[in-house]
């Protein structure tokens, strides 16, 4: 069983954006249904030009407060911000991505990387080690995906680094 503070990270790549949104909705359904805690989740996409675009329902991924900052880190981490499209800004991100950066490896981030250079469109999907036994039994139809146990980041730690740097804890 996976440790009840650990954090995971979950990349699959689709052939378009539709898919990759058709997963994104089943990890939002996983969790209205009770079966997954606290995550947070995006939908990427490269334009003609080269550029990165983040798209995500905001309020679908406000689950334990993280508000965005975890995707948002780690896409700072995948991403030089030259071609990052999309403003991914704020006190909370960079904070969450330096502790993020504990838990993943160069080798990491570039494989990371260069997946989700391989398809149109990606799923990132950022949570607590017990949404990843769900997103295994839930069967996403990502082309590729890669799932990794961020075994230097806690989620209880990762939790407070995101509320202080929003200002919420002194």
């Amino acid at each position: 069983m996976a440790d009840n503070d650990g954090m995971f990270l979950y990349i699959g790549t689709y052939p378009s954006e539709d898919a990759a949104r058709a997963d994104y909705d089943v990890v939002k359904d996983l969790h209205s249904a009770g079966a997954v805690g606290t995550y947070d989740a995006a939908v990427i996409t490269k334009s003609a030009d080269g550029k990165v675009h983040v798209n995500k329902d905001e309020m679908a991924t406000r689950h334990g407060g993280w508000g965005g900052a975890a995707a948002g880190a780690v896409v700072g981490l995948l991403f030089p911000p030259a071609i990052i499209g999309t403003a991914i800004v704020g006190g909370a991100i960079g904070a969450a991505s330096g502790h993020l950066w504990r838990g993943v490896s160069r080798s990491d981030v570039k494989e990371l990387g260069d997946l989700i250079d391989a398809g149109e469109a990606a799923l990132l999907v950022v949570g607590a080690s017990t949404v990843e036994e769900a997103i295994d039994k839930a069967e996403l139809k990502a082309e590729k995906h890669v799932i990794k146990q961020l075994t230097k980041v806690k989620k209880s730690e990762f939790d407070e680094v995101v509320k202080a740097a929003a200002g919420e804890v002194s």
